[in-house]
């Protein structure tokens, strides 16, 4: 008799993988929804295929859209994922930071908590890419934030390229800012933030460069948000100290850009 798997277009496999991949694939399960055979097939897919290896940056929407107080283009995280793994944002209403790590979105509330999310959450701004650094460097020793910039600058080749930015470390201090739900139609620099800091805490810095020309469609220079390592508290960084680190890069030559067609976007004037 033949064997009824030669008459089909898939094959079972049995493979042993690693703690923590097992972990990030539980992870990913419980924030998606979506089964462990899925995520597999997708995820062994992608890498034979390729499909990760763009070096892409994926844009749900111009910057200059949610500074001037749209806060809802109703792009669900489900299309985030579907661009990569590793990003940051917000979203709609503004309703706390985003992070994307490990292919798991975590929401960064005004009070510092961070919940994992599931895909029908929308936002109205977040950059992603597939994160496979292009180059991995160790610091250890006592680094102030103005050092920490300079560090960062001079790892970068070039002030012209985008970079995912993944820090891995020990850090001294971390300021984070996070905001609570808002109103639509008022200009972010209206938002006032609720502050947090945390000192002695090991934890991961997730973001990106953009150069300073482009910054109407993505916020110019360095834009980080932290998450502990728990994965139970963060923000947006806007300061921070080290005692040991691990910064990977990706160069990203290539960048995509989603034009919203929600009717506030349609009839902004954004120039």
């Amino acid at each position: 008799m033949k064997d009824p798997l030669q008459s089909k277009d898939t094959v079972k496999i049995t493979v042993d993988l690693p703690r923590d991949l097992v972990a990030g694939l539980d992870a990913v399960r419980e924030s998606t929804g979506r089964e462990l055979p899925e995520l597999m097939e997708q995820a062994l897919g992608q890498f034979l295929r390729g499909e990760e290896r763009t070096e892409a940056l994926y844009l749900s929407a111009p910057v200059d859209a949610l500074m001037k107080g749209f806060y809802e283009e109703n792009t669900r995280l489900a299309e985030l994922r579907s661009h990569g793994d590793f990003g940051l944002g917000t979203f709609n209403h503004l309703d706390g930071e985003m992070v994307m790590l490990d292919g798991v979105v975590y929401q960064l509330k005004a009070d510092g908590t961070a919940l994992i999310v599931r895909d029908e959450v929308e936002t109205p701004f977040a950059c992603v890419t597939a994160f496979h650094p292009t180059t991995v460097e160790e610091f250890e020793g006592e680094l102030e934030y103005a050092g920490f910039k300079n560090l960062l600058d001079r790892l970068i080749p070039s002030e012209n390229l985008f970079y995912a930015v993944r820090v891995d470390g020990l850090f001294s201090n971390v300021k984070v800012w996070s905001v609570s739900k808002q109103s639509p139609s008022q200009p972010i620099s209206s938002v006032t933030p609720s502050l947090r800091e945390f000192g002695d805490i090991e934890g991961t810095l997730s973001g990106f460069y953009t150069p300073r020309f482009i910054k109407s469609i993505s916020m110019a220079g360095y834009h980080l948000h932290f998450l502990t390592a728990d994965r139970t508290r963060g923000g947006h960084m806007y300061q921070c100290s080290l005692k040991k680190a691990r910064i990977s890069l990706q160069f990203l030559r290539k960048l995509e850009l989603n034009l919203p067609v929600t009717i506030d976007y349609l009839t902004a004037h954004l120039i």
